[in-house]
């Protein structure tokens, strides 16, 4: 029988894992927090969806060691800031070549790197299959209710997409594959940060209209930065980008739309970033992004702004007023 185990027991993590147990597989979570015993105890997540019944065949395992032990798969779903370290701990406890599965979206805060180039860099070849990223417009919630959900499996090889793509895949769920590794992780680190500026629209009192625009404009602002990184401009039409995109514009589920919606209602960043104690990845992907942008003299307006708004104290009003008014050009 198959191993899968877990990394996380959040929100993604649990529901990924829930979906895969209720299709039969053994599936084991890890997590540093004691407190999600309870999944062995009650079979509910005390903290995520602590209304819905797990599957007996989903297990809580407290011990790093224990949970990689044997594993065939290996899900990394736990914020990007975490990748390294984890991926360490775990290459000095594979005993066997194993599959990685890449959930996060987002970037390495100390070397800007993709997630899947820092799992390349801490477990040897020698060690794992190519990385998969699976990526696309999935809010968790949705998932674990068995929603109908596509997203995509992303890998630089075929097989090893397409062996996860049939893992995941079911009635609820499906799975396409797609070789624009650099593409689809691009598109979903970079969709946060245009997430958080549809949030501000929204806080600041704009409509239907202006988020139209945005998630248009948005689209345009990440193929820009992808395609100077040797991405493929169709990828940025598929479901790891604009479909992301689409669905974390639209919808306060979303924690970056939501944060920056109470960005826009105070017209100011400060008393919200110091209050928030959820991981918001679109604040630092804007770090990484507007330097970039900077140091390759990619154009990314909407970007600068949000960067401008987190972390120079710029009104988010005057910032709006300001994206509205600059020289007019063509669209293309």
């Amino acid at each position: 029988m198959m191993k899968i185990t877990t990394i996380g027991a959040g929100a993604w993590g649990t529901a990924l894992s829930n979906l895969l147990a209720n299709k039969g597989y053994d599936v084991y979570i890890y997590d540093k927090n004691p407190i999600y015993q309870a999944i062995n105890e009650s079979h509910h997540n005390p903290l995520h969806f602590s209304e819905i019944e797990l599957a007996t065949t989903l297990h809580f395992v407290p011990s790093l060691q224990d949970a990689i032990a044997d594993a065939d798969v290996i899900i990394f779903s736990l914020p990007s800031k975490f990748y390294r370290q984890m991926a360490k701990d775990i290459s000095d406890l594979l005993t066997k070549k194993v599959y990685l599965v890449s959930t996060a979206k987002g970037f390495d805060p100390l070397t800007f790197k993709r997630l899947s180039q820092v799992l390349r860099e801490e477990i040897s070849q020698e060690k794992r299959h190519e990385i998969v990223s699976l990526l696309g417009p999935s809010y968790a919630e949705e998932v674990i209710r068995r929603k109908l959900t596509c997203i995509s499996a992303s890998s630089t090889s075929l097989d090893d997409a397409q062996f996860i793509q049939h893992l995941f895949s079911g009635p609820e769920f499906r799975v396409y594959t797609n070789s624009d590794e650099t593409g689809a992780e691009i598109a979903a680190a970079l969709k946060n940060v245009i997430a958080i500026a549809s949030g501000v629209l929204l806080g600041l009192g704009e409509e239907e209209n202006a988020k139209a625009a945005l998630v248009t404009r948005g689209i345009a602002e990440i193929m820009r930065f992808g395609m100077a990184f040797g991405a493929r401009p169709e990828t940025f039409l598929g479901l790891s980008g604009i479909g992301d995109l689409s669905l974390t514009c639209n919808s306060l589920k979303s924690r970056n739309c939501s944060l920056g919606y109470a960005i826009g209602k105070a017209d100011s960043a400060d008393v919200v970033l110091a209050n928030n104690t959820m991981t918001v990845e679109g604040v630092y992907t804007s770090k990484y992004v507007h330097e970039i942008a900077k140091e390759k003299n990619i154009e990314m307006p909407i970007t600068e702004a949000i960067y401008q708004v987190l972390f120079l104290n710029a009104k988010p009003s005057d910032i709006s007023n300001r994206l509205m008014l600059r020289s007019l050009k063509s669209e293309s």
